[in-house]
């Protein structure tokens, strides 16, 4: 492995194990709090295919692994999106429950400052309704 790839946040917040810990943690408050009962609502009773997809595309976008592209292809994330309604309530709960799981994985205080900014503009791209 090569200097560069040892630094990406994938690694750095422990590779496979902690974005499998990411996945696991935002997906037990969606599906636990009451501040995410919007989000949770778009999401089917069975969280498994959520979870898989979720860990599968964050491997990649965390400098891992495309796993999602090598299965799915492109992520297209706002056109996969488009039959749920994601309005600014739903995105704001998406990253609320992020937030809490990011902090439970050990990583680098500036990975989670620059991971923590991506995940705000990424969840602010899949908005596709008013309200």
């Amino acid at each position: 492995m090569t200097d560069v790839q040892q630094q990406t946040p994938y690694t750095l917040m422990g590779g496979e194990k902690g974005v499998l810990s990411l996945v696991e943690r935002f997906y037990f408050y969606m599906d636990t709090l009451p501040e995410a009962k919007e989000l949770r609502a778009i999401h089917a009773p069975d969280l498994s295919s959520a979870k898989d997809k979720l860990f599968k595309f964050l491997s990649g976008w965390l400098g891992g692994p495309d796993l999602f592209i090598q299965q799915y292809g492109h992520p297209r994330l706002r056109q996969r999106h488009f039959s749920f309604k994601v309005n600014q309530q739903v995105r704001d709960q998406w990253v609320f429950c992020m937030r809490k799981a990011s902090y439970e994985i050990a990583m680098p205080d500036e990975v989670r400052k620059n991971i923590k900014q991506a995940i705000d503009d990424l969840a602010t791209h899949m908005i596709n309704a008013d309200s």
